[in-house]
């Protein structure tokens, strides 16, 4: 499952196939009929083909795949039909076959029947967890205060939106603020803990002066949600931003999480951050991350990108060499950025093995 959010429309939900409730493929949906066609033509033209007829058997079932009841009926009538016409040299099977035809075509109606109901309730179950989703993180704005966003995400877990990345952009009385963070697994399983995180920090927008203080309530909001319960090891990865009223200055504090990568004209360069510790482990109000503050120049952008795009891995065992192709990729318009690294991954054959979530900040200086 991928999205793309901030500028762009959202992926193809269903990219692997009609299992999961896309339409099959065109081939099977015609393939009832084809085979249908094909029997009669051919039993038509030469009495010899009339060996063909067991194929016309395999119709009903075939179109349970594709069609609803009515259809299904149609061309298990249409079998019985051309079983019975003189032309076609098959008017003279058994009864014992005839009724198998019979009772195989009905039996397909009542599956179809089945499936067709089946079918509309998990895509009402679909709707559903998708808005509670979308809900969870909702798509970004182009633009929050002097910063443009684009971002990407794609969870690793199948059937899912949301998995155990996540990523915000805020505007509060301190400038506009932002954050990405990878929870422990990933999946259906992190979406509480990515709520919590979410909640918090967009709490922490509104009332904490500086970005120490809001990873501290971050870290505060895991150590509260796994005290008392028994060998948790609830932790989380991060890395804040805050950008000056005037998109020219950055600041940002690290918390176990990849550092993000400043493009600057034709150069892709990781900043230099503070390590800190992981959310969650109740050290920050011990050791707190240190904050780095990075001046800006017209044009410049930041790229953050999860550990499912850092530790992808080729054939070779080598991980994605993501400044390095950053680098050649700069004159890429920003809100198209993401889908243009995802590209890349998937054309040079990278095994990607967690979710991958990209985000792109393009501070712009406000208009005089």
């Amino acid at each position: 499952m991928r999205w793309v959010r901030g500028g762009s429309s959202r992926g193809d939900l269903e990219e692997r196939g009609w299992l999961r409730g896309a339409p099959p493929p065109w081939w099977v949906r015609v393939l009832p009929v084809l085979l249908l066609v094909a029997v009669s033509a051919a039993t038509v033209v030469t009495p010899h083909a009339r060996d063909l007829g067991f194929l016309l058997g395999a119709i009903p079932p075939l179109a349970v795949l594709s069609y609803g009841p009515l259809a299904t009926a149609a061309l298990g009538g249409g079998v019985v039909v051309v079983l019975n016409v003189p032309a076609t040299h098959l008017d003279r099977p058994g009864n014992t076959d005839l009724l198998t035809i019979v009772f195989v075509a009905a039996l397909s109606v009542f599956v179809s029947y089945v499936r067709s109901h089946r079918d509309a309730q998990l895509d009402t179950e679909r709707a559903i967890g998708e808005a509670v989703q979308r809900a969870v993180m909702p798509l970004l704005p182009r633009r929050v205060g002097c910063v443009g966003c684009t971002g990407f995400y794609r969870a690793a877990q199948d059937g899912t939106l949301v998995g155990g990345d996540f990523f915000d952009v805020r505007d509060g009385p301190y400038g506009v603020r932002a954050v990405m963070g990878d929870v422990q697994g990933h999946g259906l399983s992190a979406v509480a803990t990515v709520v919590s995180l979410l909640g918090a920090f967009r709490e922490a927008v509104l009332d904490q002066p500086d970005l120490e203080s809001v990873a501290a309530r971050m870290d505060r909001r895991l150590a509260v949600d796994s005290a008392g319960v028994r060998h948790t090891e609830l932790f989380a990865t991060g890395v804040l931003l805050e950008f000056s009223p005037d998109g020219r200055v950055v600041r940002v504090v690290a918390c176990g999480h990849p550092a993000p990568v400043l493009l600057h004209e034709e150069h892709a360069l990781e900043m230099t951050v503070v390590p800190g510790p992981p959310l969650g482990l109740g050290l920050v109000g011990v050791d707190p991350p240190k904050e780095v503050t990075v001046t800006l120049g017209p044009g410049d952008r930041l790229f953050l990108a999860s550990d499912g795009v850092w530790e992808a891995r080729d054939a070779g065992d080598s991980f994605y060499p993501l400044p390095a192709r950053l680098a050649a990729l700069t004159r890429t318009p920003p809100a198209e950025l993401p889908e243009v690294v995802w590209a890349d991954l998937v054309r040079l054959r990278y095994n990607v093995r967690d979710d991958v979530t990209m985000l792109v900040l393009a501070p712009e200086p406000p208009a005089a």
